[in-house]
């Protein structure tokens, strides 16, 4: 597999988990962000290599052979963030770039000793689930912070935005994996809300309420 064929199954499998139909060339193109046209070249690529099924005018669906394949590429990205994070120092914000150049190490001798080396972790830094060896996902129950509503509270478990600037704003905000959110107030006119965090109030946007994964406790 070439790294932009391992990029590609990547992406789709992230668009599969969003969707129960086939992933379109339309999504998986703003994904990339590149043509609809590019994108039609590679899947029937990958249709022939048996990576996918491809169906004309609906889309893409990863066949056991490409999810394995792009969980195992997922899985290596997400061990090698928590290696940065936790052995290197590095900040959670810092993490994902270098991590899209080690996820396509070919050997699986050094990600499973990585793996031990770890602590066969189940989470990287932002909260995403780590797949195991044969690609599963473990799933762990958790709602956008904008579905609570007032006087309820949540633990942070996940960011769906992990840009570097969002990661920058949370660290301003003191919230982090594991950190406790209050939701003393929502404007039903934006989604805005008055949140919590230890003994600081302050106002949240609809935008970033959307971007953060909490359990409601």
């Amino acid at each position: 597999m070439t790294l932009a064929e391992e990029n590609y199954l990547k992406a789709i499998f992230h668009l599969d988990l969003e969707s129960e139909d086939e992933v379109s060339t339309n999504a998986i193109a703003e994904r990339m962000e590149t043509k609809p046209s590019s994108v039609t070249d590679m899947v029937k690529k990958l249709a022939e290599k048996k990576m996918l099924i491809y169906k004309r005018y609906k889309g893409a669906q990863l066949t056991e052979k490409g999810r394995k394949i792009a969980a195992g590429v997922i899985r290596k990205h997400r061990l090698w963030e928590v290696f940065l994070v936790e052995k290197l120092n590095f900040h959670w914000d810092e993490v994902h770039e270098i991590a899209e150049q080690l996820e396509h190490i070919k050997s699986d001798e050094l990600i499973t000793r990585l793996d031990n080396f770890l602590g066969n972790p189940d989470f990287d830094p932002h909260g995403d689930p780590i797949p195991d060896k044969d690609g599963v996902l473990k799933r762990t129950e958790k709602k956008l912070l904008s579905e609570l509503e007032k006087n309820h509270s949540g633990v942070c478990v996940g960011v769906k935005e992990s840009s570097g600037g969002f990661l920058q704003y949370l660290d301003k905000k003191k919230i982090a994996i594991g950190t406790k959110i209050n939701v003393l107030g929502k404007e039903f006119f934006d989604g805005s809300m008055v949140i919590s965090v230890g003994n600081e109030q302050f106002f949240i946007s609809k935008l970033i309420a959307e971007n953060l994964y909490v359990q409601t406790i």
